[in-house]
């Protein structure tokens, strides 16, 4: 599907306006929203393309800027050592309350919109993928994808470094899709089986995928890239998202 040209609106949040990009395919009929939450990168060439990917299967995609406090609106983080330390040290600064709070506005945004027939699914890669859990937890949300989703098990998200996360496995009502890189030495084994067990424990309605990657196996800039398990893994997320928003 023929994607319109990309788009951005700048939602009000507690915290200042957040700049969010749209993917909106060519379609006759209002269609299904999906939010993609970026790595502590922010909005880079590869997740654009990502998101523009799946708003070719048919999906209102939504993507917004995470540390839209702390840069300038359309600000990109380069894939360096002085970006990686930047988003790091941001994902420790930002609160839990506000990583919230803009999930929240981004669903009620989303649901806003003509082109939005209602379902919504949320999708995050790395710190967004953490985001992508939380944000499932709203009621809103039937489907969440959360791709190698960076410190869940340590409970090291937000200012303070004590996410309740794993506490809050039993407010998913969505249905959950996780991908892990077994060789990613940001979630090892150990924090792949906590998380798991606290899904489980929790009655959450999940699969889990494990594949021979190393973080960030799906970013199609930078030596970890695989392409092989990245054509596989959209495939995956594709299926999902049919089954389970439409």
């Amino acid at each position: 599907m023929r994607l319109q040209p990309a788009t951005y609106h700048d939602i009000e949040t507690p915290s200042g306006p957040m700049r969010t990009h749209l993917f909106v395919p060519e379609s006759r009929r209002p269609v299904p929203g999906v939010i993609v939450y970026s790595e502590i990168y922010q909005m880079t060439g590869p997740i654009a393309r990502t998101a523009a990917m799946i708003a070719g299967q048919g999906y209102l995609v939504a993507v917004p800027e995470v540390y839209h406090e702390y840069a300038k609106p359309g600000e990109a983080f380069l894939y360096d050592t002085e970006g990686t330390d930047r988003g790091n040290r941001l994902k420790t600064t930002k609160s839990i309350a506000a990583f919230d709070a803009d999930s929240r506005a981004v669903i009620d945004h989303l649901r806003s919109l003509s082109t939005c027939s209602g379902p919504i699914a949320s999708i995050g890669i790395c710190l967004g993928g953490h985001l992508a859990f939380r944000a499932a937890m709203n009621p809103e949300v039937a489907a969440g994808i959360c791709l190698y989703a960076t410190d869940i098990h340590k409970r090291s998200l937000g200012a303070g470094m004590c996410d309740d996360t794993l506490d809050r496995m039993a407010e998913l009502r969505a249905e959950m899709l996780m991908i892990w890189g077994r060789q990613d030495p940001h979630i090892p084994a150990d924090g792949r089986r906590l998380i798991y067990d606290a899904m489980t424990d929790a009655g959450a309605s999940f699969t889990w995928h494990e594949f021979n990657g190393q973080h960030a196996f799906m970013r199609d800039e930078g030596h970890r890239y695989d392409p092989a398990v990245a054509h596989l893994v959209y495939s995956m997320i594709y299926q999902h998202l049919r089954q389970h928003v439409g």
